[in-house]
């Protein structure tokens, strides 16, 4: 898989922290159609890493409730991911979790992850701070990413992957995800910012 972004950086502190740690945790957010799921694919290709998406923790139909939904950050079950995959991952523990499959809008069969020396956290989203809402917590991860893309671009690649999602990607979405970028300072926080022009 190749990326015309230069990740050289952000390769060079993965290795760096997988050398002189025994468990390396990345986040990668930003906004859709940036690229976050071909970064971490290429992660993965790289180290053999875990990757878990935060698309797999959209709500389920019960729970989108009107109070829910006007949340900064609130169409993504943050409580499950919390439940399911920070703590054992921060415990240092294997850990299982069900996705959320938006077609079906059912949760699917149980995904069993064993531990390996990096962990992927993938998805819009996947800097709530409700995730570091324990006092002895003040980061999510070793690295955080903010992917960005050009807003024409945005649109271009959007039309193409999801013809029939893109006026909820335009009207619904894509201001959901500005409000939690905005109001929570996300890009400001990350320790690399990279931009498809």
């Amino acid at each position: 898989m190749r990326s015309d972004l230069d990740y050289h950086q952000l390769f060079s502190k993965i290795e760096q922290l997988i050398d002189s740690k025994k468990q390396v945790t990345v986040t990668i957010d930003g906004m859709s159609a940036a690229g976050k799921s071909s970064l971490a694919a290429l992660l993965k290709e790289t180290y053999d890493c875990n990757v878990i998406s935060l698309d797999s923790f959209f709500l389920r139909p019960e729970q989108r409730t009107p109070d829910r939904l006007a949340e900064l950050g609130g169409n993504i079950d943050y409580e499950r991911f919390y439940d399911d995959v920070l703590l054992p991952l921060r415990a240092g523990k294997p850990f299982e979790y069900r996705p959320f499959d938006c077609q079906t809008m059912k949760l699917c069969d149980l995904i069993n992850v064993e531990l390996r020396p990096l962990t992927i956290l993938e998805g819009v989203y996947s800097m709530h701070p409700y995730f570091t809402r324990d006092s002895n917590v003040t980061t999510l991860s070793d690295i955080s990413v903010f992917l960005k893309i050009d807003e024409s671009l945005q649109r271009d690649r959007l039309i193409k992957r999801s013809p029939f999602l893109y006026d909820r990607f335009i009207n619904e979405w894509i201001p959901m995800e500005k409000a939690y970028f905005s109001n929570f300072k996300i890009e400001k926080q990350c320790d690399f910012v990279f931009e498809q022009l």
